[in-house]
């Protein structure tokens, strides 16, 4: 049985930023992490060509990489389409689980990708595409793989697949009927003795859990207040000095702005990937508004503009990382006085 393998530039072994915007190409074989999965299918099925396209190329064009792999994937009529796995890596999450989602729905192939559960493209296509759960980073490839391979090779097999608890693979919210000994009534209750008693219970509806925040108090007088700037959008000074990710950051940035009054090309820049940064390095202004800020300060507006911004980029940050980032971030805001806070993005 025939295979087709989608991967980035970067497992491609191409480049890393500077080549994501590579446009689709297409490979006899098999390349970089396909050499795993091509173990662990063999003898019944193998990679018989890798497709290979930049993220930023691909995120950028969809509708036309996408035409353009589907044509490639078409001249080897797979058994079986893989994606990935992507990781925590945004923009190929969402590269992989459009691209996996195209060739299942249009040519009719079966696909199953893989990456964390953070990254934007698993909320985006876990319900498209079978998908199984990685780790963050690339130290997870060999997990990853043998979590996908029993799933490749029941679809290979056009076997049935069972529950993502029983196969491993992200929850698609699709319900089945299923018999069971006890009837719901008494499944319900047990589960509520469960609960009043302390002790673990698997719900057998799981309801979806928001990250709820309440608002603070509205400001009384706007005049007298100290306001700080805080971006996701990757503002930073002229060069990167923290050499901030331009995704799936690691860090955040703290910058003294007191002896500014305007963010130009000579002074800042972004180091945010996944949109075109052309305007936002031309005037930083633009994502970072310290010049509206600075004049506002100057005419009373505003009691005045904190001596420091902070910055990180929000690119397939997880979100267990940018809610360290924001504890320490507002500590020190609070430490300082800071009465409100304008948090920009992208």
């Amino acid at each position: 049985m025939k295979v087709v393998h989608y991967i980035n530039q970067f497992f491609a072994g191409i480049g890393g930023e500077e080549k994501a915007d590579i446009q689709p190409e297409m490979r006899d074989g098999v390349v970089g992490p396909g050499m795993a999965f091509n173990a662990g299918l063999k003898p019944d099925a193998e990679i018989v060509a890798t497709i290979i396209c930049g993220d930023s190329y691909f995120n950028e064009n969809i509708d036309q990489a996408k035409a353009t792999i589907l044509e490639m994937v078409k001249q080897h009529d797979p058994d079986l389409f893989i994606a990935g796995p992507a990781f925590n890596a945004g923009r190929y999450g969402v590269a992989a689980g459009t691209i996996a989602a195209a060739v299942q729905q249009e040519l009719g192939i079966p696909a199953i990708t893989g990456m964390y559960v953070e990254n934007p493209g698993a909320d985006m296509f876990k319900k498209d595409v079978i998908m199984v759960s990685t780790r963050d980073s690339a130290a997870g490839m060999r997990d990853a793989v043998a979590k996908m391979i029993p799933l490749a090779k029941k679809m290979l097999a056009g076997e049935e697949i069972g529950s993502p608890e029983d196969e491993g693979y992200m929850a698609r919210g699709i319900r089945k009927n299923v018999f069971l000994e006890d009837r719901g009534s008494k499944r319900a209750v047990d589960m509520l003795v469960k609960k009043l008693a302390g002790e673990d219970y698997e719900t057998e509806f799981a309801m979806p859990e928001f990250d709820r925040v309440e608002p603070s108090p509205a400001i009384k007088d706007i005049t007298k207040a100290k306001i700080a700037l805080v971006t996701s959008g990757g503002i930073v000074p002229k060069g990167n000095p923290d050499r901030i990710e331009s995704s799936s950051a690691s860090k955040y940035g703290k910058y003294d702005l007191s002896a500014w009054d305007d963010l130009t090309a000579d002074n800042a820049e972004t180091a945010h990937g996944g949109y075109d940064p052309v305007y936002a390095n031309q005037d930083a202004d633009r994502v970072l508004p310290l010049d509206v800020l600075r004049q506002m300060e100057k005419d009373g507006k505003i009691g005045e503009l904190h001596k420091y911004w902070y910055s990180t980029t929000g690119n397939g940050t997880a979100v267990a990382s940018a809610k360290a980032f924001a504890k320490e971030i507002g500590e020190e805001l609070v430490a300082d006085g800071v009465d409100a806070v304008i948090l920009t993005s992208t």
